[in-house]
């Protein structure tokens, strides 16, 4: 908008005794609705601390609290149950490679193998958008990073540490620079190492042995050497199925809060734009005696609005 159209723009101009009452009436709804959107926000980064607790916990500490515990001897990790073992990475894997490292820009094409990303690797996920495909036969010349299901891809330059697990669905896409772990399966399972990385302990222990002051980075080197807690495999498992019913749990109730904000800022920005163009008539309007009964009306509104 040039400064003419700016100048030229209509404006509703109520009388000035009237404009007064709607900034006060706006001044003190708004901020009634702010105090609830920041509740939500608070609830929402309050549930990622607990999810972050509670990985860490079921990965290193393990799902039972009454066995025997033992020092690891490792920096962050602490105690460990006593009958699990702490092994360097490099000693339970087949292969630690990277990704394909060179120029993409003449790379992609519309429909072909997909091509993962660090963009695509968040929090033990992968989420495909946006979409990039190369052709079968630059993949199959490639083959060095093309993925197994299993296997567990690590961001290694950006959102540094950044791991998720290959799935069955992304099992045959190659990728551009990532760290591609190869566990052995008769010691390791994929699903298991991934939330060792997505965990407290792994995450401070990649972001560690990060290298490079301008253009930080993992190298494969390092991360061979990253010891890893690993009870036997049927604990494994247990801790896998324990992580997805807990997880889920977390995952819908960050939801709710989410579209409880979401439904409150449409609300507000609804209420400055009615009363600033006389659709509510607020030339009676007095603060409520009772301060509860608009949060209330309003924390009933957004659970309605999820519902």
């Amino acid at each position: 908008m040039s400064r003419d159209d700016l100048m030229a723009f209509p404006i509703l101009l109520a009388p000035t005794d009237e404009q007064s009452r709607i900034a006060r009436f706006l001044d003190h709804e708004t901020a009634k609705i702010d105090a609830l959107i920041q509740e939500q926000q608070r609830l929402i980064e309050l549930l990622k601390e607990k999810r972050q607790a509670v990985i860490s916990h079921a990965v290193t500490k393990g799902l039972d609290p009454t066995v025997p515990m033992k020092d690891s001897g490792v920096e962050w990790l602490g105690e460990v149950p006593a009958h699990w073992e702490v092994r360097k990475l490099s000693t339970i894997t087949d292969k630690i490679t990277n990704g394909y490292v060179g120029p993409t820009r003449d790379l992609f094409v519309d429909a072909g193998i997909r091509y993962l990303q660090s963009l695509h690797i968040k929090n033990n996920e992968i989420r495909f958008t946006p979409e990039y495909f190369v052709p079968p036969d630059w993949s199959n010349a490639h083959s060095k990073s093309v993925l197994k299901e299993g296997d567990v891809l690590v961001v290694q330059t950006g959102d540094i540490g950044q791991s998720a697990v290959v799935t069955e669905e992304y099992a045959g896409c190659n990728c551009h620079a990532l760290i591609v772990v190869s566990p052995v399966r008769q010691v390791l399972h994929g699903d298991y190492l991934a939330w060792v990385l997505n965990s407290g302990y792994g995450k401070n222990t990649l972001l560690s042995i990060q290298t490079g002051a301008l253009h930080p980075h993992l190298n494969c080197g390092y991360v061979k050497d990253v010891w890893i807690p690993l009870p036997p495999q049927s604990e494994q498992k247990e801790v896998v199925r324990y992580l997805k019913d807990e997880l889920a749990t977390f995952s819908n109730l960050t939801q709710q809060s989410t579209k409880i904000a979401a439904f409150l800022r449409a609300r507000r920005s609804a209420l400055i734009s009615a009363a600033v163009t006389g659709k509510i008539d607020v030339r009676n309007w007095k603060p409520p005696a009772d301060e509860h009964a608009f949060d209330e009306e309003v924390r009933q509104a957004g659970l309605e609005a999820v519902s």
